[in-house]
């Protein structure tokens, strides 16, 4: 099937190979595994991975939402600050809400009844060389970390959330960081039914000891008498698409310039916020820019290698197109949305999704 670029292709194989290593670490370990939404929320591919995972987190009523509709199974509830307006609502499609501070769950707790509380704890260290995604940053506003106000929020929460990792490959760090955990918080932890360790921790990566990894969970939840649970996105999906986009026109002033149907603004707005380049094909000796459409002077994907000279209409893939993009696309300049298709395990391309003119012009008003 030939479908117009630029789209997204999620490809089932790997989404399968992820998904394995998930359910081997939920075996292993006792914990369980939510996907979490604000990494990837592509639900066409939702009835792939439900059978691996126990369900979904969130950070907004929207993300809620969409995990109890399109994936079911059990739904966590998180977000920095609830509305009035929205709380009740959110309560409906819960298993268990986390409040990010103590003043949101003695505002709210009284509205949830038989609904699982929770609150967000920050251990004040975290594995993000990014400050802009440091959630222990100075002054940062997400989650407690004062005892006095953690153990004020006793007998009214059964669990909390830690989320402190960020692409963490590095098991002994991980580990290390679960000692601190256990020797700061361990005494309060230990009265409480389950704790979220969150997401970040890149256990689908090559050479990760998942092995260690499920042993250090299962004796963290022994230790402590919990219910552990991981939120993994990116280790849920890493690998398992690509934005496939055309060459339109070819500039030579000096460099090689490839300009594509795409850009890195409204299509993998992650790399460009973190300042990171995209996973352009890097073999043969013919260099080429890769960039964008929109007028962002900025609007570069990256350097790219290729085996022979590009040419107006060559196709490009775009590696790891998945976590942390696909949520993010926007409509910078209007430029066309991605559509997304489907590789299925037999090879077959499908197209599930476009995006047309009356979506862009949907979204204003």
């Amino acid at each position: 099937m030939t479908i117009q670029t630029p789209y997204y292709l999620m490809d089932l194989a790997a989404l399968r190979r992820n998904m394995e290593i998930v359910a081997r670490l939920r075996d292993a370990s006792g914990a369980k595994a939510l996907l979490a939404l604000k990494c990837f929320a592509t639900w066409s591919v939702f009835d792939q991975m439900r059978d691996y995972m126990d369900g979904t987190t969130s950070s907004s009523l929207y993300e809620l939402r969409l995990g109890r509709e399109k994936f079911g199974k059990e739904t966590h509830a998180y977000s920095v600050a609830w509305a009035d307006h929205e709380i009740d609502e959110a309560i409906g499609y819960s298993d268990k809400i986390i409040f990010n501070s103590l003043t949101q769950l003695d505002r709210f707790a009284d509205r949830t009844g038989d609904v699982g509380r929770g609150l967000r704890l920050n251990p004040r260290f975290s594995t993000s060389g990014f400050d802009l995604a440091d959630p222990a940053r100075p002054f940062s506003r997400l989650g407690e970390w004062d005892m006095a106000r953690l153990e004020a929020a006793e007998g009214r929460i059964s669990g909390v959330m830690i989320h402190y990792n960020c692409e963490n490959r590095d098991f002994d760090l991980f580990s290390g960081q679960l000692d601190r955990i256990e020797a700061d918080f361990g005494g309060f932890l230990k009265r409480l039914d389950w704790v979220s360790l969150g997401g970040g921790i890149h256990f689908t990566g090559e050479g990760y000891p998942l092995d260690q990894l499920a042993d250090r969970l299962k004796a963290f939840s022994d230790r402590l008498g919990v219910q552990v649970y991981l939120e993994p996105g990116e280790a849920s999906i890493t690998g398992t698409a690509t934005l496939e986009v055309s060459v339109l026109d070819i500039i030579d002033n000096g460099k090689k310039i490839a300009v594509v149907d795409s850009s890195i603004e409204a299509h993998m707005l992650d790399l460009l916020i973190y300042r990171e380049t995209a996973k352009l094909p890097q073999t043969g000796g013919h260099p080429y820019q890769i960039a964008g459409k929109t007028c962002l002077a900025g609007d570069i994907f990256g350097e790219a290698q290729f085996q022979k000279p590009l040419e107006i209409g060559d196709r490009i893939s775009i590696a790891d197109a998945a976590g942390y993009t696909m949520v993010k696309k926007n409509w910078f300049n209007g430029v066309a949305m991605p559509s997304i298709a489907i590789r299925d395990e037999d090879g077959t391309i499908r197209l599930v999704r476009d995006f047309t003119y009356d979506d862009y012009r949907d979204s204003l008003s």
